[in-house]
């Protein structure tokens, strides 16, 4: 089982930037493949960024590429994802997942065994 927590979430005006944060608990945290979805209302969950469990290969949503950028400290049990350059259509409910190695395709929610409650970022324009 693995306890997944974010924070960093808030509003901020289009053009400005965001750090929200994914802290783990439970099961050893380097199994996991690290991933952020995001949701916004009356759409359906979209994937935003993904990270290997060894802090390697990161993976993007051509949407968010070279303005987002995703890291892990393995020695905190933290998932970061850093937002820049945030426009109104990134307004969205963001939550963090974690895939276990054995299964893990970055880019599917079905390949991710455990979920956040999720933290709401509101752009303004």
């Amino acid at each position: 089982q693995v306890h997944l927590d974010e924070s960093g979430g808030g509003l901020v005006q289009a053009g400005g930037s965001l750090r929200l944060s994914c802290s783990a608990s439970g099961d050893t945290y380097t199994n996991y493949g690290m991933g952020w979805f995001r949701q916004a209302p009356g759409k359906e969950r979209e994937f935003v960024a993904a990270i290997s469990w060894s802090a390697g290969p990161t993976y993007y949503a051509d949407s968010v590429k070279d303005r987002f950028t995703i890291s892990r400290d393995n020695a905190k049990n933290t998932t970061y994802l850093q937002m820049n350059s945030l426009e109104p259509e990134d307004t969205a409910v963001y939550v963090c997942a974690a895939g276990h190695r054995s299964k893990w395709f970055p880019r599917f929610a079905d390949k991710y065994h455990y979920w956040g409650q999720g933290t709401h970022v509101t752009v303004s324009s």
